[in-house]
């Protein structure tokens, strides 16, 4: 399975709970949108994650920043993703910034807002946040191997599932090409 999530902004600790710490715990590899804050907590998910792929948000300390990029892709189960914090641009710069690294799935986060758009080319994924919602309901996101892509689902930390999506594996979606 692969777990995301973004926008800790905690001072201390990873602030998982719930379902959400059982996900990253059982995970094979946990994506994280930025957003940690300090090093302290970085640490903490590279402690309970096990494999950590990650890139720095634009509230995170220096210390953290120099630690991750700004953006990265990940391979997981024959699905290629791009990891970023924010793209201005909202969705069209998501979608441009997927196109650019050839991507099936983008990841971000910033606006705490969890949501997974299906557009024609790429799947958007922002997992919201687990620990500071700032009004939107706490979450990550799940994703599950499929014969095709991957499952996903939107899951808050008591565990109820409220959005489900599909990611076509390596260009399956009509748009690409």
């Amino acid at each position: 399975m692969l777990v995301v999530c973004s926008d800790t902004h905690a001072r201390a600790g990873h602030s998982l709970s719930g379902r959400t710490l059982e996900a990253v715990q059982e995970a094979d590899i946990v994506i994280h949108a930025g957003d940690f804050t300090t090093t302290a907590v970085l640490d903490a998910f590279y402690e309970t994650a096990g494999r950590l792929r990650a890139v720095h948000g634009n509230a995170d300390d220096p210390a953290v920043a120099d630690r991750l990029p700004t953006t990265r892709t990940v391979e997981y189960e024959g699905v290629r993703i791009a990891v970023t914090h924010r793209r201005d641009g909202g969705q069209t710069g998501l979608r441009m910034f997927g196109r650019q690294q050839g991507a099936d799935l983008v990841v971000s986060g910033h606006t705490h807002r969890p949501v997974a758009v299906e557009t024609p080319d790429v799947v958007l994924l922002n997992p919201g946040s687990h620990a500071q919602p700032r009004g939107n309901r706490p979450a990550h996101a799940e994703l599950e191997p499929t014969a095709t892509g991957l499952e996903g689902r939107l899951v808050e930390p008591d565990g109820t599932v409220f959005d489900r999506f599909t990611v076509p594996a390596g260009g399956a979606r009509g748009g690409k090409s």
